[in-house]
């Protein structure tokens, strides 16, 4: 069953690498069939949080915050590419997360994390979890996690390695599961009786 997903990427360095473990992902969820929208930290003008997006008025908002708003409500899942900033969240990605809050309820979160030495990301990872179940897009268990990702892939997000085909096969094949099921028990009425 085809699904749409929303992918978050929260570098905004000027030599970032993990926007090609991004692409590969993107690519991957596409090839079976799935539609999938990257939201980019370094294309969206987010301020430091100031303002949550339902603390404005009614259509209020800045036009770029409804844009998104309404693609967190409209998605089966989300698909989170983290870097690890000194064992953490990117500030800009935690700050674009933030902006939301009911937006994302009950839809399933898959982590893709990334570092350029041997672990990949997973402390970051770790601290997502976190806010990710707080703000009601928990994560699957299972983390595509990406060592050395300035040589991973090429600029285009192809793998350097084609183990990376298989590695990611069983973190999409568990987000498609969660996402579905999620899915299914939306369409019967979500926790406290409202649709």
């Amino acid at each position: 069953m085809p699904l749409t997903f929303t992918m978050f990427y929260g570098s905004v360095r000027s030599d970032r690498q993990g926007i090609k473990a991004a692409r590969f992902v993107k690519r991957q969820l596409e090839n079976r069939g799935h539609q999938v929208t990257l939201v980019d930290a370094l294309d969206e003008p987010f301020p430091l949080l100031d303002r949550m997006y339902k603390e404005y008025p009614k259509h209020g908002a800045p036009a770029f915050m409804e844009r998104i708003a309404e693609l967190i409500r409209t998605s089966d899942g989300h698909v989170i590419v983290s870097g690890e900033y000194n064992h953490g969240i990117p500030p800009a990605l935690k700050n674009m997360l933030d902006h939301y809050l009911e937006e994302w309820g009950y839809r399933p979160s898959g982590i893709v994390c990334y570092s350029a030495g041997l672990f990949g990301g997973v402390r970051a990872a770790m601290q997502l979890r976190m806010t990710l179940a707080e703000l009601g897009t928990p994560s699957i268990p299972t983390v595509y996690p990406v060592p050395r990702v300035q040589t991973a892939f090429t600029d285009d997000g192809t793998p350097t390695d084609d183990g990376a085909y298989r590695f990611v096969r069983g973190f999409l094949d568990e987000l498609e599961w969660y996402a579905e099921a999620l899915k299914a028990q939306r369409a019967k009425g979500m926790p406290g009786g409202s649709h």
